[in-house]
């Protein structure tokens, strides 16, 4: 009974905020297991030291990420929701993962406090096709300034129709779908190229 609880408990939390901001959180439900498989299958995780994640929310995205993780590897979840940055930091205690009360649009800032110039990976569950443009635009390139060299940012959207900012942005973009969740979703890998590749 009290495991039902804490499982339901995320859950609740996850889908009040949903109807209170459905522009801000995008779905009701979080990432399937299926959909959470596809977003971390293509990342080398034995190299992978430095992670980002954008809009962790109640964590499902960001257990699977620690699971992955090499032991000295560090992981940071940007989220502005603060009822969602307080549940993070309560509910997974993991000493690699640093949770940032801030937007995305902060990650070069954030990593440079830590002393951190780049990162291997960039992680994001953030509606980026019903956000305002401007929003979008600088979270795209504030990530692609930090990416590595040959490092990715995967995501997942349930809309195609923003993917030419996102080939501004980045040049290389794949688009691969999950049918497999609720609602169906659309998951690209982004990495840096020429414009308008």
């Amino acid at each position: 009974m009290i495991a039902a609880v804490t499982r339901a408990r995320p859950r609740l939390l996850f889908a009040r905020h949903f109807f209170a901001n459905p522009r801000g959180i995008g779905s009701m439900i979080p990432s399937s297991r299926r959909l959470t498989q596809r977003l971390l299958a293509g990342f080398d995780w034995s190299t992978a030291r430095v992670i980002v994640e954008y809009g962790p929310g109640t964590g499902v995205v960001t257990r699977a990420i620690l699971a992955q993780m090499a032991p000295d590897a560090r992981l940071f979840a940007f989220e502005i929701n603060e009822d969602f940055v307080t549940f993070l930091r309560r509910a997974i205690p993991d000493p690699r993962l640093t949770v940032v009360h801030d937007s995305a649009e902060s990650v070069a800032s954030a990593l440079a406090a830590a002393g951190i110039e780049h990162c291997d990976a960039a992680i994001s569950s953030l509606p980026f096709s019903i956000m305002p443009p401007r929003v979008r635009l600088r979270i795209l390139a504030a990530t692609a300034r930090v990416l590595a060299p040959g490092a990715a940012m995967v995501g997942y959207q349930y809309s195609t129709r923003w993917l030419r900012e996102l080939r501004r942005s980045f040049g290389d973009v794949a688009v691969d779908f999950e049918p497999r969740n609720w609602p169906p979703a659309f998951v690209f890998t982004a990495r840096r190229g020429s414009p308008d590749a």
